[in-house]
C-alpha cells in the first residue's frame, strides 16, 4: 500500500503507554486511605457532603492533582501511528466526498485496556467502534495477531480493519445502528444475531467502497494489496474462527458472517464503489 509522504489525520488520540500520576488527600491526624474511604462511604449513606465530613476529621482535601505522564514511544510505534493516521485521513477524504453530512470520527490507540463511552474494553475485544462517543478503538497489537494467528499479513489488511470500523461510524451517522440496536429486546438471540451479521457485512461493503474511491483519489493500491484485504476478511469469518477455536461451527451464533460472505461483500463494495448496492438488510442472498 502506498501511504508514506501523504496527509495524516489529526483525529488520532494516541493513549498507548500513558501513566497516571499525581498527589492525593493528606491527613493532619494520620488518617490512612482506608479511613478516608470509610468516611466517604458513611457520608454518602447519611446524605452529607463527603468533603465536609473529611474536613471535620482533619483531612486536607485541597491540592489534589492528577497528571498524565507520557511514555516515549519507540520508532516502530511512531511509524504505526503515522500509518493509521494516513489511513484515517484517506477515509476522511473519501467519505467527505461521498456524504454531505459526514463527520470525522476519532481513532483511539490504546494498550491493554481502554475506557470508552460504551464501557471498559480490553485488547482481547479486538478493534471496535463505539457509537456513543463516535470513536474507533484499536490496540495495534491486534495487527501482530492478524499476521501471526490469522495468517493475514500486510499493510492493506491493516487498513481494511480501520476502514471496516469507520464503516460502522457511517452506519451510525445514517441511523442504521440505532435501528438495529432498538430491536435487541424484541427478537430472539438467533434473530438478533442475523441482524448483527447484516450490520457487519454492510461495514465490510463500506470498507470496499472506501478502497475503491481511495485508490481512485490517491492510487494507494500496489500489487497484492487487494488479496491482503480479502485474506483478512477470510481469516475473521465466524465459521473460520469457530472451527479454529472449537472444531465445529454453530451458524445460529454467527454475529459477523462467514468468511465467504465477508469476502463477497467487501469485493462488491470495492468493484462497484456504489453505496446504493450495499443494502445487506434487504438482500435475499447474503
Amino acid at each position: 500500500m502506498r501511504w508514506t509522504g501523504r496527509r495524516q489525520s489529526s483525529n488520532v488520540d494516541d493513549q498507548r503507554g500513558r501513566r497516571m500520576g499525581g498527589g492525593g488527600m493528606l491527613s493532619k491526624g494520620g488518617l490512612g486511605l482506608g479511613g478516608i474511604v470509610i468516611i466517604v462511604v458513611i457520608s454518602l449513606i447519611l446524605g452529607k457532603n463527603p468533603l465536609t465530613l473529611l474536613e471535620q476529621t482533619g483531612v486536607t482535601t485541597g491540592d489534589y492533582t492528577t497528571t498524565e505522564q507520557a511514555v516515549e514511544l519507540s520508532p516502530q510505534q511512531e511509524e504505526q501511528k503515522q500509518f493509521v493516521s494516513t489511513v484515517l485521513a484517506d477515509t476522511e477524504d473519501v467519505w467527505h466526498k461521498l456524504m454531505s453530512n459526514y463527520k470525522d470520527p476519532t481513532l483511539v490507540l490504546f494498550s491493554n485496556q481502554v475506557e470508552s463511552a460504551c464501557g471498559m474494553a480490553s485488547s482481547a475485544s479486538g478493534p471496535f467502534y463505539c457509537p456513543a462517543d463516535e470513536k474507533v478503538y484499536i490496540d495495534l497489537s491486534f495487527y501482530d495477531e492478524l499476521q501471526n494467528r490469522f495468517k493475514a499479513p500486510g499493510d492493506f489488511a491493516q487498513a481494511y480493519v480501520i476502514a471496516h470500523e469507520v464503516g460502522h461510524h457511517i452506519q451510525n451517522l445514517m441511523g442504521i445502528t440505532d435501528k438495529v440496536h432498538a430491536q435487541r429486546n424484541t427478537l430472539s438471540e438467533e434473530e438478533y444475531n442475523q441482524l448483527s451479521v447484516r450490520l457487519e457485512l454492510q461495514a465490510d461493503f463500506l470498507a470496499g467502497v472506501w478502497a475503491h474511491h481511495a485508490n481512485k483519489l490517491q492510487n494507494i493500491l500496489e500489487p497484492g494489496d487487494l488479496e491482503e484485504a480479502l485474506q483478512a476478511a477470510t481469516a475473521i469469518g465466524d465459521d473460520r474462527l469457530q472451527m479454529q477455536s472449537q472444531g465445529y461451527v454453530v451458524p445460529d451464533s454467527f454475529t459477523h458472517g462467514t468468511s465467504e460472505q465477508r469476502v463477497r461483500w467487501f469485493r462488491k463494495g470495492f468493484e462497484t464503489g456504489d453505496l446504493n448496492q450495499g443494502d445487506t438488510f434487504n438482500a435475499t442472498n447474503l
